[in-house]
């Protein structure tokens, strides 16, 4: 008896060792890959820095111009966009629309997160090879100024889908539950199978294939949880590979073209400037400035937060970077004033959309890529229209508030408020430097996010002392993985919509839109409420990527300008990217303040209506944004 029992817990024993020796290996395997995607990640965006800031000071200081710089940062960009694209999958933080999913319970979550990953994965297979092919034509090409091969630059595609595929076996086998996992993967491989046998029936549709992949399979994906870049993918592919005769490989050649241009080198270099700002205490010294002049009125918090995001909006480029610089200053305090939670996470989101515009906007970069506006001109353009959505939202704080009580709340003396103002002075001053550097030519809007990167560094070491050097390489991390995030789905979404453009949609778009009733400002009103829909959905820089090249002409056609379209659709995506349910915004505004979403739904409403009356105004006044802009 004694020995049946031993007998039986060594077996136990045994069989219980097995998983846990199992997923030693695997996450062995994983922090293989974490180390192999992280460093050469980190080194890159080093090395983009280093090499625009070198060629700013050549070309400015020394007057040498380095000619090969470009060239270099671009080879480097699109490895640092695949990698960075890499460790965003291994941490599972490709944006991705949970609202629905998150309505689930926990067991049906987790099968749902699943089915994104199969879908990912699917996606990898299906692209591998053509991305294969791609690199390998690119070989022949050479580098006018380095005079090296582009297959160099080129087999960063492969490389980084390889990869993304690998940190896709390793989720599989960290699964739990296998069974789920055989569903999922049937799933995927008869959802596949089925359209590859309807094929025949897609060819005979015509364009409304157009409507199948690219609104039903993309809203089904996307609704599912499935993240934006590899939904656009997949829908892409798709579309391209059962109802055209094109080659597959095109997909990676809109892919490559997409996320290549050397503009949107700054997401990155922004990104990181955000975190920067964050270690440096620059951001914390500028609030509390604010705090000094407006903390004693009633609601005099909620104005400072509404200032506060103006000024750190205008610097960091990233509103999850914003929106982390803000809250944790101010939201303590706001707390100890009795503000409620909901109100202060729902002014959070709005101030949030309120920014979209203001300089150095990424999603105002995206714009001057994809449609060839001038980025100086759009980024003067932006600064008056989040102005009067500032002071609306400012009018509903101050009707909120009217009837607060102000016990406890002290004015600051005039002492204290200089002392403050001298602190600050350095972090106020670097939104004008970074403007100033682009409007008088000193760098282009790609290269002043490092002059702004030295500078904060800087003032964080001499003056502020705070910056503690020992983050920099995890900010550094970070900043590749939210950086090739965002660029696949540039990517995937240049993809499809070359893909809009080349099935003649968009002439069939500009018809429609040019038939509307009320001519210029029926168009307005329509663009207004369909990016407002769009970045609920999309996020505004895919929506951005896909829509952008098929607006803005017919915008040309009733004689809207550039920048003030521009503007106007940016105020309506960022509307829709803070409004709740679907607003993926709004839950990183409850994230980062650590409430619940639940809280900030009715407090949002009044802040929603001022930014759409608000939008509306700068629509009907050109002016507004181009007054500054031409």
């Amino acid at each position: 008896m004694d020995t049946s029992t031993t007998s039986r817990s060594v077996k136990e024993i045994k069989e219980n060792e097995k998983p846990s020796r199992w997923l030693c290996a695997v996450g062995q395997a994983d922090r293989v890959l974490a180390i192999i995607t992280e460093i050469p990640a980190a080194f890159l965006v080093l090395m983009e820095i280093l090499v625009l800031f070198t060629g700013v000071v050549s070309r400015y200081v020394i007057h040498s111009p380095i000619t090969w710089s470009d060239e270099l940062a671009s080879l480097m960009f699109l490895w640092l966009a695949m990698l960075g694209a890499v460790i965003a999958f291994r941490r599972s933080s490709h944006m991705r629309m949970t609202a629905l999913v998150d309505l689930a319970s926990p067991e049906r979550r987790a099968f749902w997160d699943l089915i994104s990953v199969v879908a990912a994965a699917t996606f990898l297979i299906l692209v591998g090879y053509p991305a294969y092919e791609f690199a390998l034509d690119e070989i022949i090409v050479t580098s006018p100024s380095l005079e090296i091969s582009n297959g160099w630059r080129a087999a960063a595609l492969p490389c980084g889908i390889t990869l993304m595929g690998i940190a896709a076996v390793l989720k599989f086998a960290e699964v739990a539950n296998w069974k789920q996992l055989v569903l999922a993967l049937c799933i995927a491989a008869v959802t596949v199978l089925s359209l590859y046998l309807l094929s025949p029936l897609f060819e005979g549709l015509g364009n409304f294939n157009l409507l199948i992949f690219f609104v039903v399979i993309v809203a089904m994906l996307v609704l599912s949880g499935v993240p934006i870049a590899f939904a656009f993918g997949l829908a892409t592919f798709g579309y391209i590979a059962l109802t055209t005769t094109k080659p597959t490989s095109v997909i990676v050649g809109r892919m490559d073209e997409g996320m290549s241009h050397l503009v949107l080198l700054s997401v990155p270099l922004f990104v990181f400037l955000g975190v920067v700002l964050e270690l440096s205490g620059m951001a914390k010294a500028m609030v509390r400035f604010l705090a000094s002049l407006l903390g004693h009125v009633r609601g005099g918090l909620s104005y400072v937060l509404v200032g506060g995001m103006y000024l750190v909006s205008g610097i960091s480029g990233s509103k999850a970077a914003d929106m982390a610089a803000i809250a944790p200053v101010l939201f303590p305090e706001m707390r100890k004033r009795g503000v409620d939670e909901g109100e202060m996470i729902a002014l959070l989101a709005a101030t949030g959309a309120q920014t979209e515009t203001i300089p150095p906007s990424i999603v105002l970069i995206t714009i001057g890529s994809v449609t060839g506006i001038s980025i100086a001109a759009l980024f003067a353009g932006g600064l008056v229209p989040a102005l009067v959505l500032a002071v609306l939202l400012c009018f509903v704080i101050w009707w909120r508030n009217r009837k607060m009580a102000m016990a406890g709340a002290t004015r600051a003396s005039w002492k204290e408020i200089g002392l403050a103002f001298l602190i600050a002075s350095p972090a106020l001053a670097l939104p004008f430097i970074i403007r100033a550097a682009v409007i008088e030519g000193v760098a282009t809007a790609t290269e002043v996010s490092t002059i702004g990167i030295a500078y904060a560094l800087l003032a964080g070491a001499l003056v502020y002392r705070q910056l503690d050097y020992r983050k920099l390489w995890p900010a550094l991390v970070d900043t590749a993985a939210l950086s090739g995030a965002i660029l696949l789905i540039i990517g995937t979404a240049t993809a499809m919509a070359w893909a809009l453009t080349q099935s003649g949609f968009s002439r069939q778009l500009a018809q429609v839109m040019t038939q509307l009733p009320g001519g210029e400002t029926g168009f307005l009103i329509v663009s207004i409420f369909a990016f407002i829909i769009l970045g609920s959905v999309l996020e505004g820089i895919p929506a951005i990527v896909v829509f952008g090249p098929l607006l803005f002409p017919i915008a040309k056609t009733f004689g809207i300008n550039d920048i003030h379209y521009s503007m106007v659709v940016v105020l309506a995506m960022g509307i829709g990217l803070f409004a709740p349910p679907f607003g993926v915004g709004y839950y990183a505004a409850c994230a980062i303040s650590r409430v619940s979403p639940s809280k900030g739904m009715k407090p949002i409403v009044g802040y929603i209506i001022a930014l759409i009356v608000g939008t509306f105004i700068v629509a009907a006044f050109p002016s507004l944004s181009t007054g500054f802009g031409q």
